[in-house]
């Protein structure tokens, strides 16, 4: 069962007596949970019917002599088992999975990793009540979902804004969630959030970031790319080298792709949607960037993305003196002038 239609079970008080929410996004687990919550028992019950354990604190006999309880004046019971992740004799609650106690909804939270499926608890779960995986959205995914989660608060955003805000905020739903509600504190609804409300609210600027170096880069663009590493400078803090190298190497990856799609030939609508892209304008930048790199370009900037990477985390013997600053700064150069990079080799 998706995200969206367990939600939507959850409110309509549609419970199954045991639920496992595990993977990777903590932000999904937290939302069915606290729907849970919210909707399992009124508020006048929670006194007496409402348990929360934790797995570091938890063994599985807790859990289930919890669990085998029954309810006090109320329709069922709610047992909340956060951080199982922590719990170390989780697997023993596959006996309790196999005959769950109807009159209680057991919540089992474990975050930031999969509970094996192979295991017996796992497949119990999945037997006689719901398991659900939280997979952490790809990076090419994130400005359609901030766009989406705007949309359904009544607001709307500009494309390049989505992006900017993909781009500086990374994957995590829930940082991006606390950044996108402190922004929409101040703006009415209906307000379309622009690169500019971004920058003045957010802290990232619209013309020194990562988004635009990668175009400044792919464009040739040796003056834009020389006031971003200047800006970079001053602040260290906005693009870090393994978060500019890891983004540098999407977006080429994405460019290499490109290049292997045009020489077969597919139409623009396939290679907008092999891309992940929404809109003509983002093609139309990855399209003069593949314009300036032969696949000979292409191989050497991927080499350089790697060495880099490598020099940031301490792998390499001639460091002595170079900050991050420098080593971005020797690497764009390179990434921008190949011919002369190739015969220094």
């Amino acid at each position: 069962m998706d995200f969206s239609a367990l939600l939507k079970s959850i409110k309509a008080k549609d419970f199954s007596p045991v639920y496992l929410l595990h993977g990777e996004e903590p932000y999904f687990i937290d939302q069915l949970e606290e729907a849970i919550e919210a909707h399992a028992l009124q508020e006048h019950e929670r006194a007496f019917n409402q348990t929360i354990l934790y797995g570091k604190d938890t063994d599985h006999l807790q859990v289930v002599d919890a669990a085998r309880r029954f309810p006090m004046m109320a329709e069922r019971q709610l047992i909340l088992l956060r951080e199982a992740q922590d719990m170390r004799d989780i697997k023993e609650l596959a006996r309790y999975a196999e005959n769950p106690a109807p009159t209680t909804v057991l919540v089992i939270s474990h975050k930031h990793k999969k509970l094996n499926g192979n295991l017996v608890v796992t497949k119990n779960i999945k037997k006689n009540g719901v398991v659900f995986e939280s997979k952490g959205l790809y990076e090419n995914k994130v400005p359609a979902w901030i766009t989406g989660y705007l949309r359904d608060r009544k607001y709307k955003i500009e494309p390049e804004a989505s992006n900017l805000l993909a781009e500086f905020l990374g994957t995590s739903l829930g940082k991006i969630t606390n950044e996108l509600d402190k922004l929409l504190l101040n703006l009415p609804k209906g307000t379309e959030v622009t690169t500019q409300i971004v920058e003045d609210q957010v802290g990232v600027s619209k013309d020194y970031n990562v988004f635009e170096l990668q175009r400044a880069i792919g464009h040739h663009d040796q003056m834009k790319a020389a006031r971003i590493l200047q800006y970079f400078r001053g602040n260290p803090k906005a693009a870090p080298l393994p978060m500019v190298t890891g983004s540098l190497y999407n977006y080429f990856s994405k460019v290499f792709l490109l290049k292997e799609l045009q020489h077969k030939r597919e139409s623009r609508q396939e290679i907008m949607k092999a891309l992940g892209l929404r809109f003509d304008f983002f093609l139309a930048d990855y399209e003069r960037t593949a314009r300036n790199y032969d696949l000979k370009g292409m191989y050497t900037v991927f080499a350089l993305l790697r060495e880099y990477d490598l020099k940031s985390k301490g792998v390499d013997s001639n460091l002595a003196g170079k900050g991050e600053s420098e080593l971005l700064k020797e690497l764009v150069w390179k990434m921008m002038n190949l011919n002369s990079t190739v015969e220094r080799q």
